[in-house]
């Protein structure tokens, strides 16, 4: 389908590519690999075009068409979201209107036998089989399939496209591309600005997807759940892998290993050989051996062995200074913005040692409760009280911009250190990778993850107890989100953290509140616990959604199929979500009875030291003592016991 062939990039006297070839096939799904600078966007944008090489080709099949998503977008301001999305659709208005034009020629003409009209005949077959094909009859039901799972709203739909943030702009031109349908997707970063619901539409999406795929992505799992095939670009070459990210990750580390066996071998070798030269070089005797040792290394293929960044991103937190018991309590909270409410109902405590995720789509509240917990913004329902002793560090998910491009590396930490650490910045910017001439540096031109980098640094600066960190990972490689995910877990405060990366956040987080519809729901468990449940309520959702067609919802496009939310729903899944959710309430319902038997048993305990403290003529700690573990354990079962009646309610419908 697409094939490059001896791709070489050079700028003056360095060489980014080197004779690099492999070939794209129809469906297949590439992950495109390899340092920051190895030349991964590059790439794409040779086979777009938009750059050209300094030799070799690019081959597309005639046939093929490509679809491009950049990290960066200018996205045009002139007009409402479904229409700016419904551009997708300008050839399939361009054939509707050459099948009018030869459908009303056709009935025109009279010449039934003639080769005009035979070729007529032919042409608006032609036009209709592309029609089809490029999905013009079910264009309406498309759209709105695409934007809904992309996290728009139904009622977003009629919004001028200028009122969208640069994040929902993103996912206005990737719904454009979707809708497009493209042979291959070329795509850069495409979660970038996708929260988790909508990271995983999109991998079922491209799973399915009829044509090829290359991506570039930081995100592992979005990698693993979307390539089988992993292409790396080092040194200048590639190494094509068939396999998935994860696999690659193993056999590339063999393979390492064993280049660098070979590398060390060859080093040895011409290190002997020189030593021979170098001796003999003089000796009448040994002239003849001596050249020959001298065109063997001319001759020498010399190996070369990618050298492995061992600079560790040393992230290493302060010890948290000792806080309350309750860092923060949420009661009741809530936040609208003039006539947009955003959400209401958070009612949670944040305890010393907790560590939070705060999930759900764009716009639902989290980075709003965040600025709450750091006194940005005040609720305009409900309140948010911080705990004694808490001091609050906070990574904004703008944090980057809000730093003085003008200002260098070292001036940026110089600017707000204070005491004897300010002796030590050069310290702390070497391991944060910011080394010799890079703290001079002005931040303007950083990159995306310097910028990241640099934030963070900044903001450990101070000892914190309390971490409220917004999106820390955009724009960080995958080593420096390892390496920033182990610092937190080594971390001994409070973290409260908002972030739809799954690997980062798995084994991280041991409370998910998750913020939808207007409201926040707490679940008590990992982020894959979070979405293994939200998986299982949406199933339910969808059948008590799957009405009969008479009873079908006024909102479906008029005239148009009443295309289902999943096109994979069948039979067969349907029974089994039935068994799933009949499971899933007998263990429910079985908790709420065991919670309502201790309770029971608990209340009689309760009543029968009542009766004895209502005659006891003498005072007895040791009953003081458990008659108050009692009423606590009370209280604790009789939050439970909420807790495991309301999730029984919701299951139930």
């Amino acid at each position: 389908m697409i094939s490059l062939d001896n791709l070489t990039v050079s700028y003056g006297g360095w060489t980014l590519f080197d004779n690099i070839s492999f070939l794209i096939n129809p469906k297949d799904r590439i992950g495109l690999v390899g340092k920051n600078g190895a030349g991964k966007t590059t790439l794409l944008r040779i086979i777009t075009g938009e750059q050209q090489p300094t030799s070799g080709a690019v081959t597309i099949n005639g046939e093929c068409s490509v679809g491009y998503l950049p990290q960066q977008m200018r996205v045009h301001d002139t007009t409402t979201l479904v229409e700016e999305t419904a551009k997708a659709f300008e050839e399939v208005l361009r054939l509707e209107a050459e099948i009018d034009r030869l459908t009303r020629e056709i009935a025109e003409r009279t010449d039934y036998e003639s080769p005009a009209y035979e070729q007529l005949i032919h042409r608006l077959n032609d036009a209709q089989d592309h029609y089809h094909i490029l999905g013009g009859e079910t264009r309406d039901a498309d759209i709105e399939k695409t934007l809904l799972g992309l996290g728009f709203r139904r009622e977003d739909f009629g919004r001028a496209t200028s009122e969208f943030s640069g994040g929902w702009r993103m996912r206005i031109e990737l719904a454009k591309l979707l809708l497009r349908r493209p042979s291959i997707f070329l795509l850069d970063e495409p979660t970038n600005h996708l929260d988790i619901e909508s990271i995983q539409w999109l991998e079922e999406y491209l799973r399915n997807y009829n044509g090829a795929v290359l991506l570039i992505s930081h995100d592992r799992a979005f990698l693993d759940n979307v390539t089988n095939r992993t292409v790396e670009l080092s040194l200048g070459h590639i190494t094509d892998y068939k396999v998935s990210y994860s696999k690659y990750v193993v056999l590339r580390a063999e393979r390492r290993a064993q280049q660098l066996a070979a590398y060390e071998n060859q080093q040895r070798m011409i290190e002997k050989t020189e030593e021979f030269i170098e001796k003999f070089r003089y000796k009448p005797t040994k002239s003849n051996q001596v050249q020959s040792r001298i065109k063997q290394l001319e001759k020498l293929e010399r190996l070369e062995v990618e050298e492995e960044d061992l600079a560790t991103l040393n992230i290493k937190f302060p010890p948290a200074p000792r806080s309350g018991q309750v860092v923060a309590e949420i009661n009741e909270a809530g936040m609208s913005f003039g006539a947009k409410h955003v959400f209401s109902g958070a009612n949670f405590v944040i305890e010393k040692g907790d560590r939070i995720a705060l999930v759900g789509r764009n716009g639902e509240g989290k980075t709003t409760l965040a600025r709450m917990l750091v006194g940005q913004l005040t609720p305009t329902e409900g309140s948010v009280r911080i705990g004694a002793n808490v001091n609050i560090g906070y990574y904004a998910q703008n944090q980057d911009d809000l730093m003085d491009g003008e200002f260098t590396v070292y001036d940026t930490l110089d600017r707000v250190a204070v005491g004897d650490i300010r002796t030590r910045l050069r310290d702390i910017l070497g391991a944060f990778l910011f080394r010799g001439e890079d703290i001079d540096k002005k931040v303007k031109v950083l990159s995306g993850g310097e910028r990241a980098r640099l934030a963070m640094a900044r903001m450990m600066l101070e000892p914190r107890n309390l971490l409220v960190l917004d999106e820390p990972t955009n724009h960080m490689d995958m080593r420096s989100k390892d390496i920033l995910k182990s610092a937190i877990m080594k971390y001994d405060g409070t973290v409260v953290v908002v972030s739809h990366d799954r690997e980062f956040l798995d084994g991280m987080v041991d409370k998910v509140y998750e913020f939808r519809d207007g409201g926040v729901r707490e679940y008590l468990g990992g982020i894959y616990y979070f979405l293994e449940k939200r998986k299982l309520e949406s199933l339910q959702e969808l059948e008590r959604r799957n009405v009969p067609s008479g009873n079908r919802s006024a909102s479906a496009p008029v005239g148009k199929p009443n295309v289902p939310t999943n096109s994979i729903v069948s039979g067969k899944v349907s029974y089994e979500q039935k068994k799933e959710q009949e499971k899933l309430l007998r263990k429910l319902r079985k908790a709420v009875e065991t919670i309502e038997a201790d309770l029971a048993d608990i209340e009689r305990q309760i009543a029968a030291y009542d009766a004895k403290f209502a005659a006891a003529a003498t005072y007895d700690e040791a009953d003081y003592k458990a008659y108050n573990d009692l009423k606590a354990r009370y209280d604790h079962q009789m939050h439970e016991w909420e807790k495991a009646s309301y999730e029984l309610e919701i299951s139930e419908g």
